[in-house]
């Protein structure tokens, strides 16, 4: 029996994609192994977001190829947003590679495979317009109680920045009826914990509904009965409307999270960067989710040194970022990405500048998140516990509604010899650092818990 490893690099949304591959191939007959040395194929699904990205793939590619000398492998596939965007040229300047699929051919795996086998180097990127479904073969590789369901592909937006729609194409939308019955599937193999994803989940529906409508999906959701915890992750602030935040607040299932990448605050380089925002709307949307969602925890990302970005306007976002104290945020420095508006643009910031402005960033969210999860001592939350410490047999851990996995800190349980992975429990912080949280599990059911 022919074995099949993968490699999935970038987002969640990228994960997604590798699971339905993964679950292409077993339901054609190949296993699939966590051992590179022990597979006959190698998939590497990759990420070509920013500069380091692509590095992080090259390297991988040119590690996994490594199984050809030492190992049993016969084809190695890149797949993914790299292929997707150099198709042909991917495949001339990597000879350890048999194939090239993009984010559009996902669908095809089988036909690559086939050909690397038969001995013929293939190049697959299909169109940027395929999106996977309830019905898609597709095996979980996250957690078995925790996992991510993608709602839509692609993007309509043009950011300045952004290389994304070239490689994912535009917006489309799964319906509402597919991504619940995924879901009901999901929930009934013991998920407790979906985490919506898409490019922008606050888009959902716009282009099958009329309108959008992620507060309606919403509204479904919550009506799985065994279904715990539902966290929205990349949403955008210019379709946070009143109804979601208000769906959001009514609803104990969804959690009190909002991520929302908003990549700066000064109005003049959000206009550079063709973001639809202001700073005006950013202050309305975060006000109004702290006042109807008490507790709710905001993640954010901002980009520094984007071309023509001054003293004052970066001093003017490190002003904002104090202001209004966001529990977690993460900050990149601009990538110049071939084929967007801003890798030609003028008064391109010097990396020198730009590496200051990161690290004097952080420096300043390190400070304020530490402060968020010291206030957070003494408070109980519900904890969904992915572990135990390897070293420590009483250590558990795991997360509440504040923390998203993959990207966010983890709450480290002391005392704790009985808790599973999987398990929802009370537990009393102790002490809260910059990332993470240390606290104990806590018996009392008479102590008020926090928010979800």
């Amino acid at each position: 029996m022919l074995r099949a490893g993968f490699v999935s690099l970038g987002c969640s949304k990228n994960r997604v994609d590798t699971e339905v591959m993964l679950g292409i191939l077993s339901k054609n007959d190949i296993k699939i192994t966590a051992e590179p040395s022990e597979a006959d194929i190698l998939i590497v699904n990759t990420c070509s977001f920013i500069e380091s990205a692509r590095e992080e793939s090259v390297t991988t590619i040119l590690d996994m190829a490594e199984c050809k000398k030492t190992g049993k492998c016969r084809s190695l596939i890149i797949a993914g947003c790299l292929g997707q965007r150099y198709g042909q040229t991917l495949l001339d300047e990597m000879p350890e590679a048999d194939a090239v699929i993009g984010t559009g051919a996902w669908n095809r795996i089988m036909e690559a495979v086939d050909s690397t086998l038969a001995g013929r180097r293939v190049v697959i990127t299909g169109e940027a317009d395929t999106i996977y479904g309830q019905d898609t073969p597709r095996i979980i590789t996250t957690p078995s109680f925790s996992t991510y369901v993608k709602i839509a592909e692609g993007c309509n937006h043009r950011c300045a920045f952004c290389s994304i729609p070239l490689v994912r194409g535009n917006y489309r939308s799964r319906t509402i009826e597919d991504i619940k019955e995924e879901t009901v599937r999901l929930v009934k193999n013991g998920v407790k914990e979906i985490n919506l994803v898409a490019q922008d989940t606050t888009n959902y529906g716009s282009d099958i509904y009329g309108r959008e409508n992620l507060a309606g999906l919403l509204r479904e959701l919550v009506k799985i009965k065994e279904l715990q915890w539902i966290r929205v992750q990349y949403t955008y602030p210019h379709s946070f409307t009143d109804e979601l935040i208000n769906v959001m607040a009514s609803e104990e299932k969804i959690c009190n999270y909002a991520d929302i990448p908003l990549q700066h605050a000064h109005n003049a380089v959000l206009k550079n960067m063709r973001r639809s925002d202001t700073t005006e709307y950013i202050e309305d949307v975060i006000g109004k989710l702290r006042m109807r969602i008490p507790g709710i925890s905001l993640r954010t990302t901002f980009i520094v040194g984007f071309p023509g970005e001054t003293d004052s306007q970066y001093q003017f976002l490190r002003n904002f970022v104090e202001k209004y104290r966001f529990d977690k945020v993460g900050v990149f420095t601009f990538s110049k990405e071939e084929n967007t508006p801003a890798y030609s643009m003028s008064n391109q910031v010097p990396e020198n500048i730009m590496q200051e402005r990161y690290h004097d960033l952080m420096s300043v969210q390190s400070r304020i998140s530490e402060d968020i999860n010291k206030s957070l001592e003494n408070k109980i939350f519900d904890v969904l516990v992915e572990g135990r410490d390897a070293e420590q047999s009483n250590v558990a851990y795991g997360r509440s509604y504040r923390e998203a996995p993959d990207i966010d800190g983890q709450i480290y349980i002391e005392n704790d010899e009985e808790s599973s992975p999987g398990d929802i429990i009370k537990v009393k912080i102790l002490q809260g650092f910059a990332y993470d949280l240390v606290g104990q599990k806590h018996n009392k059911g008479t102590e008020k818990c926090e928010l979800n």
